[in-house]
C-alpha cells in the first residue's frame, strides 16, 4: 500500500502550539504554489510510474486557506497523475474559519470523502488563550455543513494539557464533542515544541500548564469516554467507530509506503527517507526548472527499518505482530530486543497477548518512554 501527504503551509493566523511549517497566508504566492505542487506530483509519477496511492491526505498550514478555484485546480492535478479508486480515502484537514460550504462542495465533487477539523477545545476562552480564531460555535456550523454537502466521515482534533485546563474543562470538551457523534476523534497531550510561542512562554515562566498526575487524568478521562461512546481506542491517540479508522494514519504506522507533497514534506519511498525544502521559495526554485525540491534523502538501514517497525507498530493497541516481523526480517523480534522486551514486561509497560507485542493499560500512559527503549545506540 502506498499512500500520499500533500501539504499546503499557508494559514492566516498562527497557533501558539503549532510547529508545522507555515507561514502567514497575506502577500505569499498561493497560485504558483498549487501550479508546482502539481509538477511535483508529475515529476514523482514519472520516476515511481508504478506505485499506486491508495489513501491521500491534504494538511497543513491550513488547507482551507485555498479559495475554491485553487482547491479545484489542485483537485484535478492530483486526479490527473494519482487518481484513486472509487471510495479511497482522501481527507482534507479544513478549520472552521476558513471553510464555506461552496468549498465543501468542492472537495465532495473531486473524491474527498473525508474531513478532519482543528477543533482542539469547546472552551472559547481556552481557544483565544492558544491562539485559534474560531468559536465552538462555529465547531457546529461547520460540521453542519459539512454533513449538508454529503460527508458522513469526519473527524475531529482535541489538545488536553492547555493552559489554565482543567479536568473539569476537559470534560465539558469531550462532552460536547461527543454529542456530534463523530466516527472519529484524534485526542492529544500538549507538546511543547521548540520555536513556538507556548516553548518560549514556557522558558520564561509564563505558561500554567496541568501538572502531570492531571495530565494523566485527562488521558484516562478521554480513554473512559471513548469507550463509553463506542469508539475503539485503536492508536495512543486515536479513537473511531467500526470501520472508520484512518487509513492513512494505519498506512504510517505500519511503516508502508508515503508520497510527501509540498513544502516541508517527508515521504518514504523504495526503503528511502525524504523531505523537501522547507521554506516557499527555496521549495518554488527547483520545480520552476522542473527539477525536484527534495533537499534530504536517506536510504534506510536494515536496523532503521527494525527499529520503526517497532517504535510506530507499538503506537497502536493492536501492537506489533511477532509472526509477521519474523516472516518480514526472518528472525524473531527478541533476537533483536530481548532484554528490552523482558525488562518492559517486568515493569508491566509491554505484554506479549496472542502472538502480539501490545502496550499494557499503564504502558498506554508512558508510551513515548516505551518507545525509546527500542532504539538502536
Amino acid at each position: 500500500m502506498t499512500a500520499a501527504y500533500l501539504h499546503i503551509p499557508f494559514c492566516d493566523h498562527i497557533c501558539f502550539y503549532c510547529d508545522f511549517n507555515k507561514v502567514f497566508l497575506e502577500g505569499q504566492p498561493v497560485d504558483e504554489y498549487v501550479d508546482m505542487v502539481i509538477q511535483e506530483m508529475a515529476i514523482m509519477k514519472e520516476r515511481h510510474p508504478n506505485e499506486k496511492v491508495e489513501t491521500f491526505y491534504i494538511g497543513g498550514g491550513t488547507p482551507t486557506t485555498l479559495t475554491a478555484s485553487q482547491m479545484e485546480k489542485l483537485l484535478i492535478g492530483i486526479q490527473t497523475y494519482f487518481p484513486m479508486e472509487k471510495g479511497s480515502e482522501f481527507t482534507v484537514e479544513a478549520n472552521p474559519e476558513s471553510i464555506s460550504f461552496d468549498k465543501f462542495k468542492v472537495l465532495k465533487e473531486y473524491g474527498v470523502n473525508r474531513i478532519s477539523m482543528g477543533v482542539q477545545s469547546f472552551n472559547d476562552a481556552i481557544l483565544k488563550k492558544i491562539g485559534r480564531i474560531h468559536t465552538s460555535d462555529q465547531v457546529y456550523e461547520c460540521v453542519k455543513m459539512a454533513q449538508k454537502a454529503g460527508f458522513d466521515n469526519m473527524s475531529i482534533d482535541l489538545i488536553f494539557r492547555l493552559p489554565t485546563q482543567t479536568l473539569a474543562d476537559f470534560s465539558e470538551t469531550l462532552d460536547r464533542a461527543l454529542e456530534l457523534d463523530l466516527p472519529h476523534y484524534s485526542v492529544y497531550s500538549l507538546i511543547l515544541e521548540n520555536k513556538t510561542i507556548f516553548y518560549n512562554l514556557m522558558r520564561q515562566g509564563k505558561l500554567p500548564l496541568p501538572s502531570e498526575d492531571e495530565e494523566a487524568d485527562m488521558y484516562a478521562l478521554v480513554m473512559e469516554r471513548m469507550a463509553k461512546a463506542g469508539r475503539e481506542h485503536y492508536e495512543i491517540s486515536n479513537y473511531a467507530k467500526p470501520g472508520y479508522q484512518s487509513q492513512h494514519n494505519l498506512a504510517y504506522w505500519r511503516n508502508e509506503n508515503y508520497f510527501g507533497f509540498g513544502a516541508g514534506a517527508h515521504g518514504y519511498i523504495e526503503g528511502k527517507r525524504y523531505s523537501n525544502n522547507g521554506p516557499i521559495q527555496h521549495y518554488l526554485e527547483p520545480l520552476r526548472k522542473k527539477e525536484s525540491p527534495i533537499l534530504y534523502q536517506k536510504e534506510l538501514t536494515p536496523l532503521n527499518v527494525i527499529e520503526e517497525e517497532l517504535m510506530l507498530g507499538l503506537r497502536t493497541m493492536k501492537g506489533v505482530n511477532r509472526s509477521h516481523f519474523q516472516q518480514k526480517f526472518n528472525e524473531p523480534v527478541e533476537k533483536y530486543y530481548a532484554d528490552e522486551i523482558e525488562s518492559l514486561i517486568k515493569r508491566e509497560l509491554l505484554m506479549v497477548e496472542d502472538d502480539f507485542l501490545r502496550l499494557t493499560q499503564k504502558g498506554k500512559y508512558l508510551g513515548n518512554e516505551v518507545f525509546q527503549k527500542f532504539l538502536f545506540n
